[in-house]
């Protein structure tokens, strides 16, 4: 019973098969290898982007900090949400990277930014000239650190006020999968159709060990990125390890066979939490990630029994009745039968 993170679950069999056949003989370094030139044409016929540049990192940081470096000036403020990921589990390193832009922060809901208030932080900036940080990019994280899904008329209302200031816009895409699913939409529409200038397009939160893909629609970011990449210590020599869980992914659509599985766990939890009376959800799921307070005694009754989640407001130790607030996550491998035991045992 792990809903502690959908990092937490292991790598589908498919992708442990390409490693291993990835691992026969000998491949070109540095990403030279004929796996990656595979993955660049399925990320490109999946995003319906022929001419983009696609490129691999180990880590979801990398990916994210290095496409934000590219895009954005160290003078310029990065605009995000309070919760997102790369302002409060990023140790800094977009700022790091971009060799000092600020992360301007921008009021949400579900961790989703409000148009309006984005507008108005734009606003906000290059009211100072020469003193204050100057507009860079918006970064949206899709799903969510909240568990929020941005349908695609609210990515197209962010991005239009990212047009209306000249400013690109990237998204954090470590759940892309899910989103995606959960929208019923193609890679596409959830990106460049609807303004996005560059995405992380996750991998490691769904089923592979250790890969994100960075994927520029303009290529004219290409090189660029990849000084920065190399620069940073992020250009793998034994890159076909790499490659082969990318392509394992993208082949026959296995991440998208992944996440509907995580989501279809989410959907089951939910179902059973909303059937308890003492139990309130923050808001109501679309993806795999679950937010939802009970009272401390299920908390403590739960953990006992060996359940693993986060508890993102106290301690096992208080009075019983007082209510908390749990994340739970599900990745593509979770066991219903774990989903139905947590929820009999939260009935005691």
């Amino acid at each position: 019973m792990n809903f502690a993170s959908d990092n937490t679950g292991p790598a589908h069999p498919r992708v442990m098969e390409a490693l291993m056949r990835a691992n026969e003989g000998r491949a070109t370094s540095y990403g030279a290898d004929a796996l990656m030139e595979e993955v660049r044409t399925l990320v490109r016929e999946a995003f319906e982007a022929p001419e983009a540049a696609v490129y691999l990192v180990a880590t979801g940081t990398a990916a994210n900090s290095l496409i934000l470096a590219t895009l954005a000036q160290p003078w310029q403020a990065i605009f995000c949400s309070e919760v997102a990921h790369i302002h409060e589990d990023e140790c800094n390193a977009p700022e790091f990277y971009t060799g000092g832009a600020k992360l301007t922060i921008v009021p949400h809901e579900a961790g989703m930014m409000d148009p309006d208030a984005l507008a108005r932080a734009y606003e906000a900036e290059e009211s100072r000239g020469v003193h204050g940080p100057q507009r860079g990019p918006v970064s949206i994280t899709q799903v969510s650190e909240k568990g929020g899904v941005h349908t695609l008329d609210h990515l197209r209302a962010l991005t239009g006020v990212a047009r209306r200031f000249g400013q690109p816009v990237h998204m954090d895409g470590a759940r892309f999968a899910n989103a995606l699913v959960a929208l019923g939409c193609s890679p596409a529409e959830m990106t460049w159709k609807a303004g996005v200038d560059a995405v992380s397009l996750g991998g490691t939160k769904n089923g592979l060990l250790g890969v994100e893909a960075v994927v520029f629609f303009d290529p004219a970011h290409a090189w660029q990125f990849e000084l920065r990449r190399k620069r940073a210590g992020h250009l793998f020599s034994k890159h076909r390890y790499l490659s082969a869980q990318m392509a394992a992914y993208l082949q026959d659509d296995l991440w998208i066979e992944m996440a509907q599985a995580a989501n279809a766990a989410a959907a089951r939890l939910v179902r059973g939490l909303k059937q308890r009376p003492d139990v309130t959800l923050a808001h109501d799921p679309r993806a795999n990630i679950v937010f939802a307070d009970w009272p401390r005694a299920a908390h403590r009754r739960l953990q006992e029994a060996g359940a693993t989640y986060y508890i993102w407001n106290g301690g096992l130790e208080g009075p019983d009745d007082e209510a908390l607030t749990a994340r739970l996550v599900t990745d593509w491998s979770m066991p219903h039968a774990d989903i139905d035991r947590f929820l009999d045992l939260m009935s005691g």
